[in-house]
């Protein structure tokens, strides 16, 4: 499949396209990675975040902090895990993601953009036909964020790791403060988190 879509590139912009396909092929083996139980919408367990998670605290000061938009508790943990889950299996921040969230959507799981962008991280359905594969629902909870999760990552590579440029690329307006001063914002007065000492 993603063979197939690198040709394409190629053929369509032979002299500048290979190094993007490069990073195409990277994103695309990456997303790849689903089993049964990511595409059939069901949240990280509590055995998969706690593989991952460095502080125990972590669920609990954020499940606070997101009571207002999700009050069911349950819902809200396991929401709660999946972003973490897939943002740390992605090299970034949660904070982060959920600050992306709140901007893209304000934790709609069946938001819809006026341009067609889906879901929490507000993915656009063409990303299924560049890195995905067409049995795949964008309004899934892990599918959802594995996108997001991974477009971002794409993007924070290409741009060196600068996050207001990435950020950019991501909401599709490189070059302009907005977006990313937004998320910034959500990110220092509502999701940041610090460990707490030993």
């Amino acid at each position: 499949m993603y063979q197939l879509t690198a040709t394409l590139l190629l053929l369509l912009f032979p002299i500048t396209a290979y190094a993007n396909i490069q990073r195409y092929e990277h994103l695309i083996i990456s997303t790849q990675i689903f089993t049964q139980t990511e595409i059939n919408d069901i949240a990280v367990t509590n055995q998969e975040y706690a593989k991952l998670a460095t502080d125990n605290t972590w669920l609990s000061v954020m499940s606070e902090r997101l009571k207002r938009f999700k009050p069911n508790k349950d819902e809200r943990e396991s929401f709660l895990r999946t972003v973490y889950y897939e943002a740390a299996r992605a090299g970034l921040d949660p904070q982060l993601v959920l600050s992306v969230i709140q901007v893209e959507s304000g934790f709609r799981k069946y938001a819809i953009s006026h341009a067609g962008a889906r879901g929490y991280m507000q993915i656009m359905p063409f990303w299924i036909e560049t890195i995905g594969e067409e049995t795949h629902n964008l309004f899934h909870l892990r599918v959802n964020l594995r996108y997001g999760c991974m477009i971002l990552r794409h993007y924070l590579n290409k741009e060196n790791g600068d996050y207001f440029r990435a950020l950019g690329r991501y909401n599709g307006s490189l070059g302009q403060a907005t977006y990313p001063q937004l998320v910034f914002n959500l990110l220092h007065s509502t999701w940041q988190y610090s460990q707490p000492a030993i």
